[in-house]
Protein backbone atom coordinates (compact mmCIF):
# COMPACT_ATOMS: atom_id res chain seq x y z
CA UNK A 1 0.00 0.00 0.00
CA UNK A 2 1.45 3.41 -0.91
CA UNK A 3 2.02 6.06 1.73
CA UNK A 4 -0.96 8.48 1.62
CA UNK A 5 1.21 11.25 3.14
CA UNK A 6 4.40 10.55 1.20
CA UNK A 7 4.09 13.45 -1.24
CA UNK A 8 5.66 16.68 0.01
CA UNK A 9 3.33 19.62 0.48
CA UNK A 10 3.92 23.37 0.72
CA UNK A 11 4.07 25.14 4.09
CA UNK A 12 0.63 26.68 3.58
CA UNK A 13 -0.99 23.31 2.79
CA UNK A 14 0.21 20.78 5.42
CA UNK A 15 -1.41 17.44 6.19
CA UNK A 16 -1.67 18.35 9.88
CA UNK A 17 -0.56 20.96 12.42
CA UNK A 18 0.66 20.27 15.94
CA UNK A 19 1.26 23.14 18.38
CA UNK A 20 2.14 23.91 21.98
CA UNK A 21 4.56 25.86 24.13
CA UNK A 22 5.11 28.53 21.49
CA UNK A 23 5.96 25.97 18.80
CA UNK A 24 4.06 25.03 15.67
CA UNK A 25 4.87 21.98 13.53
CA UNK A 26 3.29 21.69 10.11
CA UNK A 27 3.54 18.14 8.78
CA UNK A 28 4.55 18.28 5.12
CA UNK A 29 5.46 14.63 4.51
CA UNK A 30 5.81 11.27 6.23
CA UNK A 31 8.30 8.64 5.12
CA UNK A 32 6.35 5.52 6.14
CA UNK A 33 2.76 4.40 6.20
CA UNK A 34 1.14 5.02 9.61
CA UNK A 35 1.01 1.29 10.45
CA UNK A 36 4.78 0.94 9.90
CA UNK A 37 5.51 4.08 11.92
CA UNK A 38 3.77 2.57 14.93
CA UNK A 39 6.50 -0.12 15.06
CA UNK A 40 9.42 2.27 14.51
CA UNK A 41 10.50 4.56 17.39
CA UNK A 42 12.71 6.44 14.90
CA UNK A 43 10.01 7.17 12.31
CA UNK A 44 10.58 10.62 10.78
CA UNK A 45 8.31 13.34 9.47
CA UNK A 46 9.31 16.25 7.25
CA UNK A 47 8.02 19.37 9.00
CA UNK A 48 8.05 23.13 8.91
CA UNK A 49 8.59 24.32 12.49
CA UNK A 50 8.07 27.81 13.87
CA UNK A 51 8.87 29.26 17.30
CA UNK A 52 10.15 32.46 18.87
CA UNK A 53 13.65 31.32 17.91
CA UNK A 54 12.76 31.34 14.20
CA UNK A 55 11.66 35.00 14.34
CA UNK A 56 8.26 34.31 12.77
CA UNK A 57 9.62 32.19 9.93
CA UNK A 58 9.70 28.45 9.48
CA UNK A 59 12.66 26.08 9.66
CA UNK A 60 12.16 22.96 7.56
CA UNK A 61 13.60 19.53 8.18
CA UNK A 62 13.05 16.04 9.53
CA UNK A 63 12.00 15.35 13.09
CA UNK A 64 11.00 12.22 14.95
CA UNK A 65 7.28 11.50 14.83
CA UNK A 66 7.33 10.53 18.53
CA UNK A 67 8.68 13.95 19.53
CA UNK A 68 5.88 15.76 17.73
CA UNK A 69 3.09 13.52 19.00
CA UNK A 70 4.45 13.35 22.57
CA UNK A 71 5.11 17.03 23.20
CA UNK A 72 2.59 18.87 21.02
CA UNK A 73 -1.18 18.86 20.56
CA UNK A 74 -2.92 18.21 17.27
CA UNK A 75 -4.74 21.45 16.42
CA UNK A 76 -5.66 20.91 12.76
CA UNK A 77 -5.73 17.98 10.36
CA UNK A 78 -7.05 16.76 7.05
CA UNK A 79 -9.80 14.14 7.44
CA UNK A 80 -7.46 11.48 5.99
CA UNK A 81 -4.88 12.30 8.68
CA UNK A 82 -7.44 11.83 11.45
CA UNK A 83 -8.54 8.54 9.95
CA UNK A 84 -4.95 7.26 9.80
CA UNK A 85 -3.54 8.64 13.07
CA UNK A 86 -6.56 9.18 15.32
CA UNK A 87 -9.24 6.63 14.34
CA UNK A 88 -12.46 7.31 16.18
CA UNK A 89 -11.29 10.79 17.21
CA UNK A 90 -14.51 12.78 17.22
CA UNK A 91 -13.26 16.32 17.86
CA UNK A 92 -14.27 19.10 15.55
CA UNK A 93 -10.76 20.01 14.47
CA UNK A 94 -10.37 22.50 11.67
CA UNK A 95 -8.54 21.60 8.50
CA UNK A 96 -5.05 23.06 8.24
CA UNK A 97 -6.32 25.67 5.76
CA UNK A 98 -9.05 26.78 8.18
CA UNK A 99 -6.59 26.90 11.08
CA UNK A 100 -4.03 28.94 9.14
CA UNK A 101 -6.74 31.38 8.02
CA UNK A 102 -7.92 31.85 11.61
CA UNK A 103 -4.40 32.41 12.96
CA UNK A 104 -3.49 34.85 10.19
CA UNK A 105 -6.74 36.81 10.61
Amino acid sequence: MPNPFGKSRKIDNPYAIYAGGGFEHRILKTYKVPKSEAKDPYARWFVAAKSDATFGGFDMGDTYKNEVTSYFRLVAAEPEWLEAYRPGFDANLPTPAEYIASVDA
